[in-house]
């Protein structure tokens, strides 16, 4: 048995650029994982390599045949392996026969208890296998295995065969060391020949042995196969061919991305465009170039965009110029529409185009887009009224949401969708909107992205309010709740901007969540949304919470400490968790929080009327001093509650401790006369409602 490295490759037509890296890195694991899985690869040490024209993958040590290895074999039961005697009866000869263990001597097999019945088993040697055959199966596997959206299928030259695979498959290499192994896939057999770049490399690249593969491919063929060492190469002359123009430049990850899926040979090129089309809005143009022309936008030092972008090209070249001008013509023709786009969509105000809303359906069962607007009116409004400045006599937030959707009928968001909102506000500035009004057109979106920016000032919080909490009631009240990992509605990352903005802004310190969800449904028809939707979104966005809270490191306990109680207002949730942490560090606060959970469990089983409690019957001293201690701590906690200090208001608990455990040493609580009994839960009721002010300090019980 000899080891070497392996090489797997697949040529094909263009794969979707999108999809290589996880392509490639799919293909990669599974051959990997098959061959381990089959015993013959001990290092997994192994390289990805994926191109637009391939998939491929070398395994640094590789067996050409597998290991012998002892198994059990497990039989048949006992009863009806051997006969009355011990013999080996007919049917346990013919399972040996039929197992390939013929030539096992029967008075070597072993019996014992496989879970209720006592079976036979014999040991057996495998035979090794050979590398084609474990190979021919892993391949077999890791194309199936294969994350891909769409399936193409096509025929092969003969006419008859169809075959099915991402792209049609023209090549297969398959080299262990220096030989071929003999397996077949997608209606080709392996051999030694790679193909080099299109235009600039040698067609047919006849491969000594697995190990050549990336340098052969590289020196003859004109590619640099492997996706990493493309991408860097790429952003590396990203950069150096930006300094010309600007400073500390970083490529878009996901357009760089995009880009090494597209080339083989990569070569950037700077061209330009005229300055007349950076009247137009920055976000149109690079919106155009990146999206349309994959080219990266050039941006100077103050955050402007300027007439240069960089072209990725798969073709490196002594003089491009051809090329330049190639992608110059067409930018500027991109860059026209682009113009065009704009300068017709201000021909017309916002304003006017707010009834053409009412011919876009927003959802079948909540009806369009000019009568979520009306609804967006209201509740904007409404939370606009409960904010410190208020606005009052100054209906911003309402003419705000009357023009927050109106750019959706306009050319330029016709084409490029993720300017919502970025168009409003350039469309509302041009119209001379109030400047309030303006910003809060493009910041209702806001935050667009897990960690994004948050809108700012009074009329820009109450329209992105608005805009999510109306989404999530409306859309999860029509029965639209996200399952699994399908959000289609955005539900989840519009509870985590409203989470944020109620956490995070402060001036939303005095707006309670369950109010602001309950103003939102009663926006609705009657009876359009579920009777209990305003509930079931409360509890969707806790668990919400939950995430950003462990995000942020809280401990489990912390958390539902917290968010026991179903609080209302985000903010103070921050505060007080911090307060549980600090809490938590004290001495007496694992005792206090077990006191707490022992509370709990007494006045959940009791069934005596706390309400009707006569503390003059508490006369033992422990009783007493807990009763004198609970009224100074209680004055205390309340006092440092209403000034929002959670820490000083937990902290204060630890000055009781040592009376609560003292109580419940000396004092039973289920005392036989019913009104002591009563008057003692009475005392721990009392003391439980102090204690859970700020947190349910009895989920830090371990």
């Amino acid at each position: 048995m000899r080891r070497a490295p392996l090489l797997i490759e697949i040529l094909c037509e263009e794969l979707p650029p999108r999809s290589l890296r996880k392509l490639g890195d799919a293909f990669a694991n599974g051959m990997v994982n098959g061959l381990a899985r089959r015993g013959f690869v001990n290092d997994v040490a192994a390289r990805m390599f994926a191109t637009p024209r391939r998939l491929a993958v070398v395994i640094r040590d590789v067996a050409s045949e597998s290991e012998p290895k002892q198994v059990e074999v497990k039989l048949m039961p006992v009863a009806v392996a051997l006969d009355a005697a011990g013999k080996p009866t007919p049917a346990l000869l013919k399972k040996l026969e039929s197992a390939g263990l013929s030539g096992v001597d029967p008075a070597s097999l072993r019996r014992r208890m496989d879970g209720k019945a006592e079976m036979v088993f014999a040991n057996a040697t495998t035979p090794s296998v050979p590398l084609a055959q474990a190979l021919q199966e892993a391949l077999g596997e890791a194309i199936a295995g294969l994350p891909i959206a769409k399936v193409m299928s096509y025929q092969l030259a003969d006419g008859e065969t169809t075959v099915a695979f991402v792209r049609p498959a023209h090549g297969l290499v398959a080299l262990h060391g220096s030989e071929v192994v003999p397996v077949r896939a997608l209606g080709l057999e392996a051999g030694r020949v790679t193909h080099g770049h299109r235009f600039q490399g040698t067609r047919d690249i006849s491969l000594p042995d697995a190990e050549s593969y990336e340098s052969r491919l590289e020196q003859e063929g004109a590619v640099i196969a492997d996706f990493d060492a493309r991408r860097a190469r790429i952003a590396a002359e990203l950069r150096e061919k930006s300094r010309a123009h600007t400073n500390a430049y970083s490529p878009p990850e996901a357009l760089l991305d995009e880009v090494t899926a597209l080339v083989e040979r990569p070569a950037v090129y700077v061209g330009g465009f005229d300055e007349e089309f950076l009247a137009v809005p920055q976000e149109c143009l690079v919106l155009t170039m990146q999206q349309n022309q994959k080219y990266f936008p050039l941006v100077g030092p103050a955050g402007k965009l300027l007439s240069k972008f960089m072209i990725v090209s798969n073709m490196r070249l002594d003089d491009p110029a051809a090329i330049v001008r190639g992608n110059e013509r067409v930018i500027r023709a991109r860059l026209a529409d682009a113009r065009f786009f704009f300068e017709t969509d201000k021909k017309a105000r916002l304003a006017d185009r707010v009834p053409q809303l009412g011919a876009i359906v927003y959802h079948n069962k909540l009806g369009t887009q000019l009568e979520r607007v009306e609804r967006l009116r209201r509740l904007a409004s409404r939370i606009q009224s409960m904010l410190p400045r208020g606005e009052k006599g100054r209906p911003y937030a309402d003419r705000a949401a009357l023009l927050a959707k109106a750019d959706l009928v306009t050319l330029m968001v016709g084409e490029f969708p993720e300017l919502q909102g970025i168009m409003g506000k350039y469309y509302a500035e041009a119209d001379g909107e109030e400047p309030s009004v303006v910003r809060a057109i493009e910041q209702h979106y806001w935050p667009r992205f897990s960690g994004g920016e948050l809108p700012s000032g009074d009329v820009s919080i109450a329209l992105a309010l608005a805009d999510k909490l109306e989404t999530l009631v409306g859309i999860w009240g029509v029965g639209q709740q996200p399952t699994g990992d399908k959000d289609p509605f955005g539900l989840r990352r519009a509870a985590l901007g409203v989470l944020r903005v109620l956490g995070e802004k402060a001036e939303t310190e005095a707006l309670d969540l369950r109010n602001l969800l309950d103003i939102a449904v009663s926006g609705f028809p009657p009876a359009k949304l579920a009777a209990d939707t305003a509930l079931q979104v409360h509890a969707f966005m806790l668990d919400r919470l939950r995430s950003l809270l462990r995000d942020a490191a809280y401990d489990a306990n912390e958390i539902e400490a917290v968010l026991a109680d179903t609080p209302g207002r985000i903010n103070e949730v921050w505060k007080r968790i911090e307060a549980v942490k600090a809490f938590r560090a004290l001495p007496e606060a694992e005792a206090l929080a077990a006191a707490n959970k022992r509370i709990q469990n007494i006045l959940r089983k009791s069934t005596a009327s706390v309400g009707a409690a006569d503390f003059t019957l508490l006369q033992l001293p422990e009783e007493r001093t807990l009763r004198q201690s609970l009224s100074a701590v209680t004055t205390l906690v309340n006092e440092r509650f209403a000034a929002s200090d959670f820490a000083g208001a937990l902290c204060a608990l630890a000055s009781v401790r040592s009376d609560v455990d003292a109580f419940f040493e000396k004092v039973l609580v289920n005392a036989d006369d019913p009104r002591l009994r009563a008057a003692r839960l009475g005392l721990l009721g009392e003391l439980g409602t102090v204690m859970n002010k700020v947190a349910d300090i009895s989920k830090l019980s371990s």
